[in-house]
């Protein structure tokens, strides 16, 4: 997994949030942790707060948090609430006539979509409180 993903930037912070729940944290400070921009953070975690991982807060005392346990957030919630594929799917080819390449597109498409499936199963077998660190 590449280190300057969304998935990745998500995983890393919630497994840090995932050994104290009810912390808020600042988007600077996961940035800064992160290696990343504040931003960035906050777009990414707007996503997850969109699929109800996470609650904001504002004001002074305010930042992010985990809206569900640790153990009730699955690695596929997360993956799901990013809508990013690790498996890319190519557009059908433009129509050319020739039967073998519409004909690998189609497999090809379907492998992908199957795997695409695998993986989500696969990380729906792994919640954050299991990939957690301790509190920090």
């Amino acid at each position: 997994m590449k280190r300057n993903s969304r998935l990745s930037l998500a995983l890393h912070t919630l497994g840090h949030m995932a050994g104290e729940p009810e912390r808020m944290r600042k988007s600077a400070d996961i940035a800064a942790h992160a290696g990343t921009n504040p931003v960035v953070v906050r777009r990414v975690l707007g996503r997850l707060r969109e699929a109800g991982l996470l609650v904001a807060e504002k004001g002074h005392a305010g930042g992010w948090r985990l809206a569900r346990p640790p153990r009730e957030i699955t690695l596929a919630d997360v993956y799901l609430a990013l809508n990013e594929r690790l498996v890319p799917v190519d557009e059908p080819p433009e129509p050319h006539g020739c039967a073998v390449e519409e004909a690998l597109h189609d497999r090809v498409a379907t492998l992908m979509d199957e795997i695409e499936q695998t993986l989500v199963s696969r990380l729906s077998e792994t919640t954050i409180a299991e990939i957690r660190t301790p509190a920090g």
